[in-house]
């Protein structure tokens, strides 16, 4: 099992940059991947990356705002966050799949506890 923790979230201004970074204790994935939750919505799926190849994938909202990265010594996953706007304030959820080019949240079966982050204008 990975044990995985967030950190890096909080308030921000609209159009501002934050940076969340996922720290796991194991290296028994495949794919590393963010999700974010709204009050009153569903969890949904933000970016992810694969361990292996450092492949990408984005949820179409990002609009290039979004940049997911790793750091293989630390093991860490990086979510760099631009221009961010108020309909971006949400729980945001570190996750591990052991599968690769895992972008349904069923396929992941380690979870952070979240870190909140408030985008404020």
């Amino acid at each position: 099992q990975v044990q995985l923790v967030e950190s890096g979230g909080g308030l921000v201004q609209a159009g501002g940059p934050l940076r969340l970074s996922c720290a796991a204790s194991g290296r028994t994935f495949y794919t590393m991947g963010w999700f974010r939750q709204a009050p009153g919505q569903e969890r949904e799926f933000v970016a992810a990356i694969n361990w292996s190849d450092d492949s990408t994938y984005y949820a179409n909202f990002v609009k290039g705002r979004f940049t997911i990265s790793r750091d293989n010594a630390k093991n860490t996953v990086y979510l760099q966050m631009n221009r961010l706007k108020a309909e971006d304030t949400a729980v945001y959820y570190c996750a591990a799949a052991s599968r690769n080019y895992a972008r349904d949240q069923k396929l992941y079966n380690s979870w952070g506890p979240g870190t909140q982050v408030t985008v404020s204008s």
